[in-house]
């Protein structure tokens, strides 16, 4: 990244928990912030525990990022999560309540240090990929604002509810922090974040239905994962070889993935030796999973993969005819991007952000109603496709074509550019730019 000449843009890129190495919310911060900077003369601003993968990235400190360091303040909020999550449970959604009430620090950290440089117009705009949240205060928000300063939020993803009849599946999730939601998303740091940023980046509906409608002029929609054609090229699926019908799912293995729902719904197609289930993950839920399958009276040595490493798991999803991800509530969807891009159709329940990635014609979208119906949809469907698996093909390549052309890193940056030269390009004869639209969810109702 460094030493670039010919990139105009100079963002300022926030994304304190972005990780080279790790999953999730990291590592799409990563994905994200290194592809914008590949694209502008963008510096980033990580957290201090990040510093060495940066630098392992081969990125340079002070010149491509900067690393703030706030380990103490965050320790508080690790403790305090640690303390009132029951018995020997870590409660990740508390943790996120207490990560919110702590990250104003690290803004007030980077400000102190970075604030003459963002002052004297060193950079175009302030950009804050992370934290993804957007419950997540900003006392950068207001500072930014008095100076002029463009400053875009998100993606932010979350507000996804939990769906009515699981009540139990929420209780082993341990999710005290979503209890407080209601609470904490009305902080005045967190209104304040949205009142003062010039645009928004909304990752799903649920999201924006979160935001007030005085601010829907500034939301644009945009999820905030994407695929790395580095580890997914594209490459068109070759023809099905005739067989079982082939299922897999991938995830870590927790009652709301709904990995069970699965297993029932397969079952007696799995007796009969009509279908194959690669379940490829593992998790708490692992044990209740292994004993249902082995009260059928099957193997689940079979069935259960485990973790499998990234070097394999693309060759081993490749294989399958379906993915089926039936996650009762789900904020991203990043497994499902990545079976679309092996040009895998993927099985979704309509609730949260995964059907929100599946265009018409790509795959399909189940109703969340309750456990009966979502095994008796998922069972009727296997059905379906063992009669006829020949609309497989068209799915598969429908869904990669979409990948292609919306969400892919590449498509990802050209679209934040879009809105970065929305914010930065001046009203002409009294009129404000037309605001970038790729469609609600991406790419269907252009």
């Amino acid at each position: 990244m460094a030493g670039s000449s010919d990139k105009k843009v100079r963002p300022l890129l926030i994304a304190e928990g972005a990780n080279p190495t790790l999953t999730s919310a990291s590592l799409v911060g990563w994905s994200c912030a290194s592809a914008i900077a590949r694209k502008t003369n963008a510096h980033i601003v990580t957290h201090w525990r990040n510093r060495d993968d940066f630098l392992g990235a081969g990125l340079v400190e002070g010149e491509d990022f900067t690393a703030i360091d706030t380990r103490r303040i965050q320790n508080i909020a690790w403790k305090a999560t640690r303390l009132l999550s029951p018995g020997d449970q870590f409660s990740w959604s508390l943790y996120a309540a207490f990560s919110n009430l702590v990250y104003p620090a690290f803004e007030r950290a980077l400000w102190d240090t970075l604030g003459d440089r963002i002052k004297s117009g060193e950079f175009d705009l302030v950009h804050r990929i992370l934290p993804l949240s957007p419950t997540t205060p900003s006392p950068l928000a207001r500072k930014l604002k008095a100076h002029g300063i463009p400053f875009l939020l998100g993606p932010l993803n979350g507000g996804v509810p939990w769906p009515k009849g699981f009540d139990q599946i929420r209780k082993e999730e341990n999710d005290r922090g979503g209890s407080l939601r209601p609470f904490y998303r009305f902080l005045p740091g967190a209104r304040a974040a949205r009142k003062h940023s010039s645009g928004i980046l909304v990752g799903s509906r649920a999201t924006l239905r979160e935001m007030p409608r005085s601010l829907h002029s500034k939301c644009i929609f945009l999820p905030e994962n994407a695929i790395d054609t580095g580890r997914f090229p594209l490459t068109p699926r070759s023809p099905r070889e005739p067989g079982p019908l082939r299922i897999a799912f991938v995830g870590r293995l927790v009652a709301l993935k709904g990995v069970d729902m699965l297993i029932e719904a397969a079952l007696p197609l799995l007796q009969e030796g009509r279908l194959e289930l690669d379940v490829i993950g593992d998790g708490p839920a692992r044990e209740s999973l292994t004993r249902q399958l082995a009260g059928a009276g099957l193997d689940p040595a079979g069935i259960l993969a485990g973790w499998v490493e990234h070097g394999s798991l693309q060759d081993r999803l490749s294989r399958a005819d379906l993915f089926a991800f039936p996650s009762i509530r789900e904020f991203g969807g990043g497994a499902v991007l990545e079976a679309m891009a092996l040009g895998v159709s993927p099985v979704v329940l309509d609730h949260g952000g995964p059907p929100e990635l599946v265009p018409p014609g790509a795959g399909h979208i189940l109703p969340l109603d309750n456990r009966e119906s979502i095994v008796s949809n998922l069972r009727q469907l296997f059905q379906q496709y063992l009669d006829d698996p020949s609309p497989l093909a068209s799915l598969g390549k429908a869904a990669q074509e979409h990948i292609r052309d919306h969400l892919t890193w590449e498509a990802k940056t050209n679209q934040i550019l879009e809105v970065y030269d929305w914010l930065l390009r001046p009203a002409h004869e009294g009129e404000a730019a037309a605001k970038p639209d790729w469609g609600t969810p991406l790419g269907w109702d252009r």
